[in-house]
C-alpha cells in the first residue's frame, strides 16, 4: 500500500590517491538528486595496488571526509579493486531453490579458485537465462580472499560506518555509466562504447556493448606521471607538486612546458589502447570514448584524444541529468565530477 524509500547509502571510492563519498536520493519527482559529494586526497604509499598500507592514516582520512559532507547516512557501499576479486560465469539448471543453487555454486567454485574455500569470501548472482536457451541460468561468481574483504570491512567500522555492500570497482563504474550511455541517441544500443577511467597509477579500460564487457585491459600510466613531471620541471617535493597540481597554483609555463606534453602523452598511450582492443578482437571501430577519473578532465585531453582516435571523446560525467541538491557545491562538483564514477555507481546501489 505505502512505497517503502530504499535505506540511505554511501558510496564510497577508496583508490590510491584519494577517497570519494557520494550520496544519492530521489527527489519528489523521482528524479534521481545528488545529495552530497565529497573528496579526501591521500599521501602516496597509504594505499598500493588496491592494499591498504597505512590502516590507522586511511581509517582518519575517510573519518574526516564523512564529518566533512554533512551525512548522517552510516550504511555504505564500498568495492574491491578487480585484481583482488575471482570472478566467473558459469550455467546452473533453471529452477533451483537458493540453498540448492548455493551447494551447486560452492561445488563449482572449487574448479576456479586457487585458494580453500575457508579462505575466500564468496557470493553469486543469477545474470540471466543461459545463451544456450536450455532453460539454464547464467549465475555469476565473485570469490576474494577473507583479508581483502576484511580490511574493507574493518576501515568502515574504524570510521563509524556499517559496510552493507561489497562490489567490484570495475562493476560499479558500468553501473554509472550505463546511466549515461542510456542518454545517447536510440538509448545507446548497439553502440560500442570504450571508457577509460585515468587514476594515479593505472588507467583501466573497458569497452562495452549493450551492457556487455567485449574487453577490458589495464595500463601502467596515470596522473601520478604528471605530478612527477612536475617535480622535475620546478623541482618541488612530491607532496608539494601533488597540492599545487590539484589547487592549479603553478607556474606561467606550466601549460606549455609540463601539461600540455603530458596531454599529448596520455592521448597517444590511450590511442594506442584501443589499437590493442582492434587487433585483439574482431572489431575496428568505436563509436564512443569516454574518460573518467582524477586526470580526465584536463585542458585539451579530450580534444587530443579524439584527434589520436578519430574517435568522438567526452568527459563522463555521472550525475548528468541528475538533481543538483542544496549542499552540493556544483562548480566544483563540475570540475571533479568523472573522479567521482565509481563511487556514483556504488551509491547506486541504493535503488534496486
Amino acid at each position: 500500500m505505502f512505497s517503502r524509500r530504499p535505506a540511505p547509502l554511501l558510496g564510497i571510492d577508496i583508490s590510491s590517491s584519494s577517497i570519494k563519498l557520494v550520496e544519492l536520493d530521489h527527489d519528489p519527482a523521482g528524479r534521481l538528486l545528488l545529495t552530497r559529494c565529497a573528496i579526501e586526497p591521500l599521501e602516496s604509499g597509504w594505499i598500493t595496488d588496491g592494499n591498504i598500507e597505512k590502516f590507522d592514516e586511511v581509517a582518519q582520512a575517510l573519518r574526516r571526509l564523512v564529518k566533512r559532507s554533512g551525512t548522517r547516512t552510516r550504511n555504505v557501499a564500498m568495492a574491491l579493486p578487480p585484481s583482488a576479486v575471482i570472478t566467473k560465469k558459469i550455467a546452473l539448471p533453471g529452477g533451483l531453490t537458493e540453498q540448492e543453487m548455493e551447494f551447486q555454486v560452492e561445488s563449482e567454485a572449487n574448479q576456479y579458485i586457487p585458494f580453500s574455500l575457508d579462505e575466500v569470501s564468496l557470493d553469486f548472482c543469477v545474470v540471466g537465462p543461459s545463451a544456450g536457451g536450455s532453460g539454464d541460468v547464467e549465475v555469476l561468481i565473485a570469490a576474494s580472499r577473507k583479508e581483502k574483504v576484511q580490511d574493507r570491512q574493518g576501515l568502515a567500522e574504524a570510521a563509524g560506518l556499517t559496510p552493507v555492500v561489497l562490489d567490484i570497482e570495475s562493476f560499479a563504474s558500468r553501473l554509472a555509466v550505463g546511466r549515461l550511455v542510456a542518454q545517447l541517441p536510440n538509448e545507446g544500443a548497439g553502440q560500442i562504447v570504450a571508457l577509460f577511467e585515468i587514476g594515479a597509477m593505472t588507467t583501466s579500460m573497458q569497452v562495452l556493448r549493450d551492457g556487455e564487457v567485449l574487453y577490458d585491459r589495464d595500463q601502467a600510466f596515470g596522473g601520478a606521471q604528471l605530478t612527477q613531471m612536475i617535480v622535475r620541471q620546478y623541482g618541488f617535493s612530491a607532496e608539494e607538486a601533488e597540492q599545487k597540481k590539484r589547487s592549479g597554483e603553478l607556474p606561467p609555463d606550466y601549460s606549455s612546458s609540463v601539461l600540455a606534453p603530458f596531454v599529448e602523452g596520455l592521448s597517444q598511450e590511450i590511442g594506442r589502447a584501443l589499437q590493442f582492443f582492434f587487433t585483439s578482437t574482431p572489431h575496428n571501430k568505436v563509436d564512443h570514448v569516454m574518460l573518467a577519473g582524477g586526470s580526465a578532465p584536463l585542458a585539451g585531453l579530450t580534444e587530443a584524444v579524439t584527434l589520436h582516435s578519430s574517435f568522438p571523446c567526452h568527459l563522463a560525467n555521472p550525475f548528468d541529468g541528475m538533481e543538483m541538491g542544496k549542499d552540493v557545491r556544483t562548480a566544483r562538483m563540475g570540475r571533479e565530477a568523472p573522479a567521482y564514477l565509481t563511487s556514483c555507481g556504488l551509491a547506486l546501489r541504493r535503488f534496486p
